[in-house]
């Protein structure tokens, strides 16, 4: 069984975030980049499925689709534990472009799960694990919490609200992760980095897809004003704050 994670690679969440080109366009000048969170606890939780004896996951691919920038990312990735990786070289113009060059590598290279993070801690789209799905016709679950497998029986556990959902499917079917699918993020060990050195990152040429949005703008919030310190006697200055500064009542 062949598990593919698909990775975004994301600035770092201490980033200073600024804009360029009237505010058109991510400034990425002294930017340090991350794998996406949700996207590492997916991969996490793929090196766990592996290490079982239990189950018949023999490899593990990283994907992600961007420039050259975005090869020390998947080489920490590959430092993690993944067995290979796949950059296809595209610029990730949008949600539909990243999730139909996915899918066009999957009809070359077919994967019988693919594991995606909830979103990216970036854009926060939510929407490229639905869209493969989509695109491949395959089963898609989104929310998971957990995956796990028996032989042929596999199940996944999705977050609903109120409680939790216990589903059965069967290869090929995308999971789209969320918190809880793993504990805590692999730190990759010197072992893991020195090997990572020798493992296979292919490059692949970007396939004709359609871009179907563009940002025109971005805004940042606004700045938060002082935090007022009011004693706790004085409750009437404390309502009149609430009511008319803040206007929350």
């Amino acid at each position: 069984m062949k598990i593919l994670v698909c990775i975004s690679n994301v600035p770092d969440t201490t980033t200073k975030v600024k804009f360029k080109e009237g505010d058109s366009l991510f400034d990425d000048s002294g930017v340090q980049w991350i794998i996406n969170p949700w996207d590492e606890l997916a991969l996490t939780r793929a090196m766990e499925l592996k290490e079982d004896a239990g189950n018949s996951v023999n490899e593990i691919c990283v994907i992600h689709v961007g420039g050259s920038g975005a090869d020390a990312t998947l080489r920490k990735a590959l430092a993690i534990g993944a067995d290979k990786a796949v950059r296809i070289d595209a610029s990730p113009a949008d949600a539909y472009h990243v999730a139909g060059q996915i899918a066009e590598f999957l009809k070359e290279s077919p994967f019988d799960v693919v594991f995606t993070g909830i979103e990216s801690s970036d854009y926060n789209g939510s929407s490229v694990g639905s869209m493969i799905a989509e695109f491949m016709d395959y089963p898609g679950i989104s929310s998971v919490t957990s995956v796990n497998f028996d032989d042929d029986d596999i199940q996944v556990c999705r977050a609903i609200p109120g409680g939790k959902q216990v589903l059965k499917t069967e290869t090929p079917f995308v999971a789209v992760v969320q918190k809880g699918i793993a504990t805590e993020p692999r730190i990759p060990s010197m072992r893991g980095i020195m090997t990572a050195r020798k493992k296979p990152l292919e490059v692949k040429a970007a396939s004709e897809i359609d871009v179907l949005t563009k940002s025109v703008k971005f805004v940042l919030p606004e700045e938060k004003g002082a935090c007022k310190m009011i004693e706790s006697e004085l409750a009437e200055q404390l309502v009149d704050l609430l009511k008319n500064e803040a206007k929350v009542l």
